[in-house]
């Protein structure tokens, strides 16, 4: 069916919080990892996000071009194609956008949804996140309310995040040496970003506890659950049930399971996933050029074989791993068999 209209993925959202599961969230960068995405979300009978984050834009636009802006649409475009086939719900997001590049990044992907719209068209996007975390709270919020304002006039919902995730990813302000207690949202910062955006419009919230970008050892990252349940808490004593947020959570890649499904109890409707699906993705490639090297590479004089160098052959083998990474991925987060669709 057609990516989600802005009802259907208010649904979605509902239908989540109200059952205590969320769906996948995963970075794509081109028409492969989509299909993988996609199969996965049908296999399990699940909805989820497609979601591209600024990287993606420029390497879908190509080496010659690497226009951030044009690849995203580029992408974006082509899910909307794809997603026809299939019989989920799939909501389309972009992924860490700092301060600085929102002007340029933001602003027109909002416009090309406003132009669609003017036109009868869906949506171009669901959702755009914006993580101005790196700034002052005040300054944070300050920002958030311009860009959820914009993305309210044309039904799009606006993620933010305070706190920092740490780690590295494609666009966002986490690095590996942030101080610890920039990793805990606390119930304060929490209720005053509550108390600045109630009412501007729906959003989701990344807050952050203790979780980071990449994939660490086991032991490696200290994940805090109760800090969403103490913030949810705290807003939710002070304004009421209907205050709860939208809660997003941030490096999903090599989590426990049991954390996974405890922050489901505490608001949590999103988890991105894109470390663990990139190795998903390369680990068969890998596998298939190291067994079959003297086919794969002209080797002293030979020739090779071509069904074993022709791209589609070691690309369908990653789209598969990519895929069954994403359906475990479900069911961690308790979305299979949950599609609204």
């Amino acid at each position: 069916m057609p990516i989600a209209t802005p009802q259907q993925f208010t649904e979605m959202l509902d239908a989540a919080q109200q059952g205590n599961y969320a769906y996948p969230a995963v970075n794509c960068t081109s028409i492969v990892t989509m299909n993988a995405t996609l199969k996965a979300l049908a296999d399990s009978k699940s909805d989820g996000f497609i979601q591209f984050s600024t990287g993606a834009g420029q390497f879908a636009s190509g080496l010659n071009v690497k226009d951030t802006v044009h690849g995203v649409i580029t992408l974006a475009e082509a899910a909307h194609r794809l997603a026809e086939k299939y019989d989920v719900l799939v909501a389309l997001h972009t992924d860490h956008c700092q301060p600085e590049m929102a002007p340029t990044f933001l602003k027109p992907l909002i416009e090309r949804t406003a132009q669609r719209r003017s036109k009868g068209e869906n949506n171009l996007f669901n959702g755009h996140m914006l993580d101005a975390s790196i700034l002052p709270l005040e300054d944070n919020i300050a920002i958030s309310k311009e860009y959820l304002s914009l993305c309210k006039d044309q039904e799009i919902v606006l993620e933010i995040e305070a706190g920092v995730v740490g780690g590295e990813e494609d666009g966002s302000a986490g690095t590996e040496d942030m101080p610890d207690d920039k990793l805990y949202t606390t119930p304060e910062d929490m209720v005053a970003v509550y108390e600045a955006l109630a009412g501007q419009g729906r959003y989701m919230f990344a807050a952050t506890f203790g979780n980071v970008h990449g994939h660490y050892k086991p032991g490696a990252v200290k994940l805090r659950p109760d800090i969403l349940k103490e913030g949810q808490d705290a807003v939710i004593s002070k304004y009421g049930q209907d205050a709860q947020f939208d809660l997003v959570f941030h490096g999903g890649s090599g989590s426990p399971v049991d954390q996974i499904r405890e922050t489901l109890g505490y608001g949590v409707i999103k988890m991105n996933i894109d470390t663990d699906t990139q190795y998903a993705f390369t680990r068969p490639i890998a596998d298939h050029i190291i067994k079959n090297y003297n086919d794969v590479l002209m080797v002293d004089g030979e020739i090779g074989n071509k069904k074993a160098y022709d791209p589609r052959a070691y690309l369908k083998m990653g789209e598969e791993g990519m895929a069954t990474r994403i359906s475990r991925a479900c069911d961690d987060l308790r979305s299979t068999g949950k599609t609204i669709g």
